[in-house]
């Protein structure tokens, strides 16, 4: 897939967020188990929106470091020891979408990186990732890509 990159400006969007420190080799494995605590949290909880996107966010550079992995939320609301509330930032991104399997998203976040090299981009911290809702079709599966730049 060739994946078209573009510059945005983005508002902050609020998450309900589980925090944890990881490698990139682990997150396959722990984003399920993670995901599960803000959806948790907001079962138990009137008022949010209950079809929001799950959301991951990459706090530090490639290779792993801190990640939020949650749910978008229309408003603040009080953290527990699980679940935090937590934003990805405002402000312009290089970003692209890419329709496909998880595990094809590596060079969606290629092709993004490069074009901020090619470009006279810096990358900022962070970038996230925002998954669309789910289709039985895996081609159908959307991801948009957004890496926070200078």
């Amino acid at each position: 897939m060739i994946h078209s990159v573009r510059l945005e400006q983005v508002p902050e969007q609020l998450i309900a967020a589980a925090r944890q420190r990881t490698t990139f080799k682990m997150i396959s494995k722990e984003i399920q188990p993670l995901l599960s605590l803000p959806w948790a949290f907001l079962r138990a909880r009137a008022g949010f929106r209950p079809d929001g996107r799950n959301v991951a966010i990459y706090w530090d550079a490639a290779g792993g470091g801190s990640i939020e992995v949650g749910v978008e939320v229309t408003s603040r609301f009080e953290e527990t020891d699980a679940v935090v509330c937590s934003a990805t930032p405002a402000g312009t991104v290089a970003a692209t979408t890419h329709l496909g399997p998880y595990d094809q998203l590596g060079a969606a976040h290629h092709a993004v990186r490069e074009w901020c090299r090619q470009n006279g981009r810096k990358i900022a911290m962070p970038y996230w990732e925002i998954y669309g809702h789910w289709d039985d079709d895996p081609a159908k599966v959307r991801t948009d890509v957004l890496y926070l730049v200078k």
